[in-house]
């Protein structure tokens, strides 16, 4: 099976991750390795495949500096199935109901979003036809045989609203064709239509009793709604919306879900990451009674996923053993050697990213992709507004939040964020009754020191916390 990382090589994958992070060369390079070595597995003899396992990472920085950002970002680099899990979550006061393999269904459940997503994409001009098809038969219904009626179309079809004898098959076939003219143009998307829509009518099913998991629950919807039997309703749309809703529903026709199904556990299986956040509030500080045993619970209960098992889904089992974890933690109070050693083991990557400096503040707004200058350049354009950042604004405005994380708890690169909000928040708010279409904003060093003076004077930053 084909995928994208086979054309990607660590520097690359490197190259990629710069567009969008700033500073982390060295997580950079690990997540890289880490990537290609998943192709180099898949390609390796093939009793060597299944020996060869991942080398999970630990990545160890305080928040805002781009740890989940770099996982989030290398899973789209690769068109894998990704999903987030926070570990302290596991830990909560009476959280009943979720164990530790919901993250894996998670990524399952992921796995068969992207799939189809896929398959739909392939089948979209043949379902378009159907579709196209469909809503013709609602317009001007096809002549069936020789019958001899006619019908008028609703009073607001102008021209088109004249009768069609029924047993002039040419006059039919014509008309229909005009129509489907106007529909490629697009001329009829506002004219309403009725259609009939499919639903299973299964309500949401309420337990009495204990906590059932996740997955029993799953299966008892799914029995409950393949015993019910499911419904047309009628409603009146438009015809932009009808293409939309007929267009899921004959995708849905053409794919097989037995083959998507199948595909997406191999995705998950074999490209599937999963990102354990705030590992380090699991980390035990070496007492036995209180929430440590409770933490220690939970690093035990999630040693046999990172291990290596089978998790039961509804779309069938997955093995974890090829599964990418990337586990992270700000690691303030505790320490990576606080987890149990059995955990500490699958995790043999360790990358300690940097603090951010003021530098990186300033990079971090002049050159991702992804950049809040370019966020806020694209929104304000969409009002016909130009904005124009200078370099001494940038660099002012680095300064700033640099200072600012200093004066208060670090909070990384979301501390750009609050600066950018207070200084361009008057702004945001006259466009387009006081500032008009067609205007200008240059912002400079004297703006930003202008707008944000209070952020400058004011010692006791709290208010500026996220």
């Amino acid at each position: 099976m084909k995928t994208k990382i086979e054309n990607l090589t660590p520097g690359e994958i490197v190259t990629e991750l710069d567009k969008y992070i700033i500073g982390q060369a060295d997580a950079k390079k690990n997540v890289a390795i880490a990537l290609r070595n998943r192709w180099r597995r898949m390609n390796a003899r093939p009793e060597m495949q299944q020996e060869i396992i991942p080398n999970n990472i630990l990545m160890i920085g305080s928040t805002g500096v781009g740890k989940t950002e770099i996982a989030r970002r290398l899973a789209k680099i690769a068109d894998a199935p990704f999903t987030k899990v926070e570990a302290s979550k596991f830990t909560e006061v009476g959280y009943v109901g979720r164990d530790v393999e919901s993250m894996v269904r998670d990524l399952v459940e992921q796995s068969v979003n992207m799939v189809k997503t896929s398959k739909k994409e392939e089948v979209r001009i043949k379902a378009a036809e159907a579709v196209e098809e469909k809503i013709l038969s609602i317009l001007i219904p096809p002549v069936t045989g020789s019958k001899s009626h006619s019908r008028k179309l609703s009073d607001d079809d102008n021209e088109e609203s004249a009768d069609i004898p029924a047993s002039d098959e040419a006059l039919n076939e014509k008309t229909r064709e005009a129509f489907r003219e106007k529909l490629k143009k697009g001329e009829l998307d506002q004219r309403k239509i009725e259609i009939d829509i499919q639903s299973s009518g299964v309500s949401p099913i309420g337990v009495m009793g204990g906590p059932i998991d996740d997955l029993s629950m799953m299966n008892i919807q799914e029995m409950i709604g393949g015993m019910m039997p499911r419904n047309n309703k009628k409603r009146k749309v438009t015809i932009a919306e009808a293409r939309k809703i007929l267009m899921e529903e004959e995708s849905a026709k053409l794919i097989d879900m037995d083959e998507v199904k199948e595909e997406a556990i191999w995705k998950a299986e074999n490209l599937g990451m999963i990102f354990i956040d705030e590992i380090d509030k699991i980390a035990s500080s070496g007492g036995k009674s209180g929430p440590d045993v409770s933490r220690e619970g939970v690093q035990r209960d999630l040693l046999p996923i990172v291990e290596g098992s089978t998790v039961n889904t509804k779309h069938g089992s997955i093995k974890t053993d090829h599964i990418l974890f990337i586990a992270a933690g700000a690691f303030h109070v505790s320490k990576p050697s606080d987890l149990i050693p059995e955990l500490q083991g699958r995790f043999p990557i360790r990358v300690e990213l940097e603090s951010l400096t003021e530098e990186n503040f300033y990079q971090i707004l002049k050159t991702p992709k992804n950049a809040l200058t370019k966020q806020y350049i694209a929104m304000l354009e969409s009002e016909g507004v130009e904005l124009e950042f200078k370099e001494e604004a940038l660099k002012e405005l680095a300064s700033l939040a640099f200072e600012a994380n200093l004066e208060v708890e670090n909070i990384g690169a979301r501390r750009l964020q609050t600066v950018m909000s207070h200084l361009l928040n008057d702004i945001l708010f006259d466009v387009p009754d006081r500032i008009q279409t067609g205007t200008k904003i240059v912002v400079d060093r004297e703006m930003v020191l202008e707008r944000l003076s209070g952020l400058i004077k004011n010692k006791d930053l709290s208010q500026y916390i996220l």
